[in-house]
Order: C-alpha cells, then sequence, then structure tokens
C-alpha cells in the first residue's frame, strides 16, 4: 500500500478522490413549550491550564447540574474537548486543561463584563479563570453571538492594563477579523464569503429564479445582501421580495404586518433567512412558522432548531433547508457523556438534548421513506435506537479552539524549555503577548484530521453540508443531509446532491417550482416588458420562419434559406425543391402544347413545300413562307428550355433563344406585308419601285433585324447574362429553381425590340388589308399581330404579379400562344385553301372568278 502511495507521488499523478454524500440523518426533539428555550444565547468559558492531572471527576462536578440549561451542550463538548486534549499523552504532558462552569449555568458576556469591570478595581488580576502560578493569561471562549463576543473585546480594550485571548466559536465575521483592531481576538469559524455563491448553486440547480430574502437590517444582513445579489445577478436569479427586519423591537412591532404581507403575497415559494437567532428576524420566523406559512426555508446552521408545531406534511419539498460548515464527525461523545454519570446521563435525558444522529439505510432498491419511517416514531422508540450525539457547528468551533490553545501553550512551553528560560515572574500581559504570538502562527491536525490555521489573514472558504429540516408533531423534528458544496472544486462541480436522499425525505422527486414567470417552451421566445424584472417575461411566438428549440430562449432562431420552420416553429425543415418539370401537370401540359404546335408547324410546312408551285404559294412569297414557318417551329420548341431543371446552358439558352427565333419570325411577317404593300403599289412609270421588289429588297430586313437582336443579346451576355437561382421566398417550404434574368433591363429591352418590330408590322399590315386582291393576306397578317400583341401586352402586368414556377409557365405560355397566333392567322387558312379548296387554288378558277 505505502509502495503504491509513493508511485503516485514520484509521478506526480493526483490519488483519485471521490465525493459521495454519506447518508446522515439527525432526530432532534423538543420537549418543552417554551419558544425561546432552544434559541442560541451568548456563553463564555474562561480556560485554565493546570499543573495537574485532571479526570472526569472533575468535570462531573462541574457540570452537576439538576436540569438542562440553555447552551448546556456547549459546556459538554467543551469537557468531551478538554478530556481528550488531557488523555493525550504527546499535548500538554503533566498538564491539563480546565473551565469553570457556575452552578446557574453559562456564564454570559454580560456576566464577564462585571467582573471585568470589578477587577480592573480590585485587582490586578480577574479571580476565577487567571491561574498565576501556571499560565498567568486569561483565556476565553466566547460565542456563538458575534455582538456580544466584540462588545466584550471592547470592553476588555477599556482595561489596557490587562491583556485576554478572546476565541470566538461563533460564526466569521469580518469585522472581528480586523487583526489592527483586535489582534487578541481569534475567530475559529471559517469564512462564509461563499455562503452566497452556496445558495444560489442551489437555487440554480432547481430552475428557481424567484427568490424572497429577510434579512436583519443591519451591517451583517447588508453584506451578506451584497454578495447574495452579485451572484444571482451572475445567474438571472430575481428578488421576489426584500425584508430587511428592523432590529429595534418598538419599530418591528410597527412593521410585523407589512412584514407577513410580503410573504403572503408573493409568488415565491423559496425564501432565504440570514439573520442571528436572538433577534427580531428570528420572531418573525416564528410567526410564519406557526401560521403555517407552506415556503422552503433556505438558511443556516445557526437556525437548526425545533419547533414544537403540531403541523406537518410530507407531501411536499416544504422544509428548511439548512447550510451548515463541513467538518468530520466526531466519535466516542456519548460515551463520554454517560461515564461522567451514568444515572444522570440516562439515553432519556440525552435525547432531549437534541443531539441524536443515526445514519439512514438509504438505497435505489429501498422503497422505505421517511413517512414509513415515522409510523412509530416517539421519543421511548429513539431512545430503543443505536445513536450518536453529533457536533454542531459551533460546538465543533469550541473542539478546535480548546486544540488551537493546547497546541499554542504547549509550543511556548516547550520553546522555553528549549532555550532554557524560566519564568521569572513576568507580569500578565508578558505572558499574553507571548502565547498570542504562538497562537498567531499556530497550525494544527486535529483528531479527525482537518487542518486548523489561526492565521485569521490564511482563513479558508467554509465547505457546506446541505440539511434538509423537517417539524413533527410532539416535538420530534429530523435533519437528513441531501448535499455538499464545495468551493474549492471547479465551477460547474461544486454542488453535489443527492436525488436519493431528497426523494427518501420527501417521498418524490418533484420539486415545486419558484419563478416569476412560466417557462416559454419550444417555439416561443421570451418577451420583456418595460419595468419588470430580468426573470419576468412574457411570451412571445417566434416570427415567422424562426424557431426555438430550448426552453427560455432569448431571441429565436431564424432557419436557414434552405430550409423553413415548421409549424410548432421548434424545428427546421429541409426545403422541397421545385421547377418547372416534366412531371408537373403544368409542365406536362405546356411542353405537350409546344410539340404539337411544332408538329402542326411542320405539317404546314410540308404542304407548303408539296404544293409549291399553286398559285396560293407563290403569291404569298414561298421563301419568306419557308423562313416564317421554320422560325415558328424553332419558337415552339424553344420552350423546352424553361422546362425541367434550370442549369447554366439551359437559362442562357432560354434568352438567347428567344430573342432570336422570335426576332425572326416577326422580322419575316415585316417582310411578307411589305412585300404585299409594295406589290399593289407597283405601275410601270413607277420604275424606281419595280426595281426595289424585284431585286429581293424586303428580304434584307430578316438579317438586319436579327443583326439588331445578336447586339443586344451580346451586350445582355457581356453586361449581366442570366443564371440559376434559388427562390426560397415565393412559396412556404419550398425552394424553387428559376433562370434568373441577371439584367432585367436587358429583357425589357429585348422585348421592347419585339413589340417595335410588331408594331412597325400591325400597322403597315393594317394599312393594307384592302387591298384588293384574291391573293392579299394583309387582313390575316393584320389579325396575327393583333393576336401577337395582345398577348405580349397582357404578359407584362401578368408576369410582374407572378412568381416562383407559375412565372415560368406564364412566359412559356405566351410563347406558344403567339407562336400558334401566328401559325393559325396566317397558315391555316391557306392549308384549307390548298387541302380542301384545292378548286380555288387554280389559275383558271380564280381569273373566272375574278372576271365574274
Amino acid at each position: 500500500m505505502f509502495t503504491l502511495i509513493f508511485f503516485f507521488l514520484l509521478l506526480n499523478i493526483p490519488l483519485p478522490v471521490t465525493r459521495s454524500i454519506h447518508p446522515r440523518c439527525f432526530w432532534r426533539i423538543k420537549q418543552n413549550e417554551d419558544k425561546d428555550e432552544d434559541l442560541m444565547t451568548d456563553c463564555a468559558f474562561p480556560v485554565k491550564a493546570v499543573l495537574l492531572s485532571v479526570d472526569k471527576d472533575y468535570f462531573n462536578q462541574i457540570l452537576n447540574v439538576k436540569t438542562r440549561k440553555k447552551n448546556y451542550h456547549f459546556a459538554l463538548a467543551l469537557a468531551f474537548t478538554m478530556d481528550e486534549v488531557n488523555r493525550n499523552t504527546d499535548l500538554l504532558p503533566n498538564m491539563s486543561l480546565v473551565f469553570d462552569f457556575p452552578e446557574d449555568g453559562c456564564m454570559s458576556t454580560s456576566q464577564l463584563e462585571t467582573l471585568i469591570h470589578f477587577s480592573e478595581q480590585n485587582s490586578a488580576n480577574p479571580p476565577n479563570y487567571v491561574c498565576v502560578e501556571e499560565m498567568n493569561c486569561a483565556v476565553l471562549l466566547t460565542g456563538p453571538e458575534w455582538e456580544k463576543s466584540l462588545r466584550l473585546q471592547k470592553i476588555i480594550d477599556l482595561y489596557r492594563s490587562q491583556k485576554v485571548l478572546q476565541l470566538t466559536y461563533g460564526p466569521f465575521h469580518p469585522i472581528l477579523s480586523d487583526n489592527e483592531q483586535f489582534p487578541y481576538l481569534y475567530q475559529m469559524a471559517p469564512k462564509d464569503t461563499s455562503l452566497a455563491l452556496a445558495m444560489v448553486s442551489f437555487i440554480v440547480h432547481f430552475s428557481w429564479n424567484w427568490i424572497g430574502l429577510a434579512i436583519s437590517d443591519n451591517d451583517q444582513g447588508v453584506q451578506f445582501l451584497s454578495y447574495l445579489r452579485r451572484e444571482m445577478e451572475k445567474n438571472t436569479v430575481c428578488f421576489a421580495f426584500v425584508n430587511m427586519i428592523t432590529v429595534d423591537i418598538h419599530l418591528y412591532m410597527s412593521r410585523t404586518e407589512v412584514y407577513y404581507n410580503q410573504i403572503m403575497t408573493s409568488t415565491t415559494n423559496v425564501v432565504i433567512i440570514y439573520g442571528n437567532t436572538d433577534s427580531t428576524l428570528a420572531l418573525s420566523f416564528r410567526m410564519w412558522e406557526s401560521l403555517r406559512i407552506q415556503r422552503l426555508w433556505v438558511t443556516t446552521s445557526q437556525w437548526d432548531f425545533s419547533t414544537s408545531t403540531s403541523y406537518f406534511t410530507l407531501d411536499s419539498f416544504y422544509g428548511t433547508l439548512a447550510f451548515v460548515h463541513n467538518h468530520a464527525v466526531i466519535y466516542g461523545f456519548k460515551r463520554f457523556v454517560q461515564t461522567l454519570n451514568l444515572l444522570k446521563y440516562s439515553d432519556n435525558y440525552l435525547a432531549r438534548l437534541e443531539w441524536m444522529e443515526f445514519n439512514c439505510e438509504v438505497s435505489v432498491s429501498n422503497s422505505k421513506t421517511l413517512k414509513n419511517c415515522l409510523s412509530n416514531a416517539t421519543l421511548e422508540w429513539l431512545i430503543e435506537q443505536t445513536f450518536e450525539m453529533a457536533f454542531s457547528d459551533n460546538s465543533y468551533d469550541l473542539y478546535n479552539a480548546v486544540y488551537a490553545v493546547a497546541h499554542a501553550i504547549h509550543e511556548m512551553l516547550f520553546q522555553r524549555m528549549s532555550n532554557l528560560e524560566k519564568d521569572n515572574g513576568k507580569g500578565h500581559n508578558s505572558h499574553c503577548l507571548e502565547l498570542n504570538s504562538f497562537l498567531r502562527k499556530t497550525h494544527f491536525t486535529n483528531p479527525v484530521g482537518e487542518r486548523v490555521n489561526m492565521n485569521q489573514k490564511e482563513k479558508l472558504q467554509a465547505a457546506y453540508d446541505i440539511f434538509y429540516l423537517l417539524n413533527f408533531p410532539h416535538g420530534l423534528g429530523i435533519k437528513v443531509k441531501i448535499g455538499k458544496f464545495s468551493p474549492d472544486f471547479p465551477q460547474g462541480q461544486q454542488l453535489l446532491l443527492s436525488e436519493d436522499m431528497i426523494e427518501w425525505t420527501t417521498g418524490s422527486r418533484q420539486i415545486p417550482p419558484s419563478v416569476c414567470s412560466a417557462d416559454c417552451g419550444p417555439g416561443l421566445r421570451k418577451l420583456w416588458q418595460e419595468g419588470m424584472a430580468a426573470c419576468c417575461f412574457d411570451c412571445s411566438p417566434c416570427p415567422e420562419n424562426e424557431i426555438s428549440n430550448e426552453t427560455n430562449m432569448d431571441q429565436c432562431v431564424r432557419c436557414p434559406e434552405d430550409k423553413y420552420a415548421n409549424t410548432e416553429k421548434n424545428h427546421c425543415i429541409h426545403k422541397a425543391v421545385l421547377f418547372l418539370s416534366y412531371d408537373d401537370p403544368l409542365g406536362m401540359m405546356l411542353a405537350l402544347m409546344a410539340f404539337c404546335f411544332s408538329v402542326f408547324t411542320v405539317l404546314a410546312l410540308g404542304v407548303f413545300v408539296k404544293h409549291h408551285d399553286t398559285p396560293i404559294v407563290k403569291a404569298n412569297n414561298r421563301t419568306l413562307s419557308y423562313i416564317l414557318l421554320v422560325s415558328l417551329i424553332f419558337c415552339f420548341l424553344c420552350s423546352f428550355f424553361f422546362i425541367g431543371r434550370p442549369n447554366s446552358a439551359t437559362c442562357i439558352l432560354q434568352q438567347i433563344s428567344f430573342g432570336l427565333v422570335f426576332t425572326t419570325a416577326v422580322s419575316t411577317v415585316l417582310a411578307k406585308t411589305i412585300t404585299v404593300v409594295m406589290a399593289f403599289k407597283v405601275t410601270v412609270t413607277e420604275g424606281r419601285m419595280r426595281h426595289f421588289l424585284v431585286s429581293g429588297a424586303p428580304k434584307y430586313i430578316i438579317p438586319f433585324s436579327i443583326l439588331i437582336q445578336i447586339i443586344l443579346c451580346a451586350i445582355w451576355l457581356g453586361v449581366y447574362p442570366p443564371y440559376v437561382d434559388n427562390d426560397v421566398h415565393s412559396e412556404h417550404g419550398h425552394i424553387i429553381i428559376v433562370c434568373n434574368k441577371g439584367s432585367t433591363t436587358a429583357f425589357y429591352c429585348v422585348l421592347a425590340y419585339h413589340a417595335s418590330l410588331a408594331l412597325g408590322t400591325f400597322i403597315v399590315a393594317f394599312l393594307a388589308r384592302k387591298l384588293p386582291d384574291i391573293f392579299n393576306e394583309a387582313k390575316f397578317l393584320t389579325f396575327s399581330m393583333l393576336l401577337f400583341c395582345s398577348v405580349w401586352v397582357t404578359f407584362l402586368p401578368v408576369y410582374q404579379s407572378t412568381k416562383g414556377k407559375f412565372l415560368v409557365a406564364v412566359e412559356v405560355f405566351s410563347i406558344v400562344a403567339s407562336s400558334g397566333g401566328l401559325l393559325g392567322c396566317i397558315f391555316i387558312p391557306k392549308c384549307y385553301i390548298i387541302l380542301l379548296r384545292p378548286e380555288r387554288n387554280s389559275l383558271p378558277k380564280l381569273r373566272e372568278k375574278t372576271f365574274s
């Protein structure tokens, strides 16, 4: 074993440390009806070191009182500690520590004040507690109330001729830690600077944020309030109310109802109590308990007293939580006390000292709860159980104080012997100065293995055991250790709670909430109103396409562009990808229309090619008819670039093909219209017009128009070409893949150019509609341009108001409809004559009709 430990130390590997909650329970008994009997009062003990061997008979003699006095357990703890020191052969050999305990009970600080004042007037040394022969210095153990210890120290300071070492075993207070002001005063309790952190950590663990506070209106209460407020602000915990209870009893009586109403009207379930137990705060606490106010009282070990209330419940978590200084268990105390006088210190008598301790049998498999244990919980039943007498915080500080004095005296005497010094009649103050110098440097490990350091500047922060306290009928009470707080551990690991102990004690793991506002669940966010505390808020639904997937989120989180919020607004769902596809009914219908019209156009071209020598084909400029039919075929086919999943190539081809083939078609119609007009205007005398018509000049309109369109498209592609775009806003829950036009200006320039060609064609055709000739197609060209312009004029407002895939559908439909209009108005009537009325397509028949 030693080899293993040495191996760990050699490699500088820390030994494994385990943290666990040892189940400890304490029964507390109250057998009297005096409500103030269990309140702590000040108790001072003069300590002597004598050159005698003192046995237990001495302690039995000075503790030989017939009734239980207030704070009598301090005297018993002191006797136990001194007996342990006196039996230690390595500490103060041939000497013993003793103390005085008057017959009327514990000596108060007021009695000591009178005694010091009397001794100053009558003798150089105070009587009864200074032994000049053995140790010419007075040592006082005072407590547990710090105010009275402070007052006593100030009284002592008035008499500069006397030096008295004072060790307090009450709660630590910063005022008493001033070494310059009080060089002869020592506090045995550890610092409570981490108490606020411990309480707030416990509060945060149960997700509480609405806390009440009741403190004494004094320096100690104000300082604790500042510590607590700082920790609460760090963790967003708020005060439901702060009861600063005045210490003036007359003023307190006039405000009692105000303090009561603050608690009753508050919605908090948790109230922190901090202050002295002999103050007006204690009166308020007793009144609140007697009125059966159901709250969880969070306090310190000073408030660990039982009450005689007959009201209790085990169906909730309401009760008292006490943060008690963590210290080791001291065994053998009960055995020591009973060996003083077995008849006097019977189990029945010791049980009434409220120090009963037993180990709880708690396990996950054990379904027994505290409620089952209380079925036979009477004093007689408890006495039959095996119990130990436990040390309180104050008793443990008293225990360490005695050992500190013993170690200081031991070191002082050892140094004297080492230097062969003798006490040459040094005065009282000289002895105190010397002992004080040793006491200030004293540090040791007490018998239960804990380090004690008397240097007040090096006081460590206290670790706390967390006890759950409950009072039951007939003066019974119990406190159960449910957790521990260690400030030296890393943040997040400082608080350790036992869920099994909580369930065993309360019968349930359901902890009552203590919040200002109900939690804002997923899909909601917190909304603060002006003037509200940080913990108080309203819940507001998340805005459109934002979610909150946790509780009490300050802000909702916007879903990514490729996702959308579900109905509950607590989860982002991937958007479905949409585009005008062939599987879509609308896309399928448009594709079928474009295909059918392109087939009809091919058939019309075939009819014209087959009957190319017929008068009706020749009369309407056969070449321009072929060019127009071919361009219409490509107009219908370019619709297929708009259907299907877009990509960079199709996005560019959509607009380029649309611009060029429609320019070709419209410019061809314009050339045909001009040809018709010129044919009827030519006369014999008009040689120049005849030459223009015969040379085929109108055919040059087509390449010239196409060249202009090519220039426009080249500029478009060079400046801001079309590209694939994801439209995530047009349709909820969907991403629509469309081709963005890139430059909207360029797109409208292309449409405007088409419109100018169509408008020019319409005007010319409209003027030539009444020219006489059986083969005059000016009327058909006029109707075709009227239909063409109507389609695209309608297209513009619809295009502006449509989004998503319907935008593409509108554009495709306009292309098919306008192309179909040209095909139907210009070529269907001619095909009808060629195929169904061939007699009207013969030259003799036409001449006959003309002459008639």
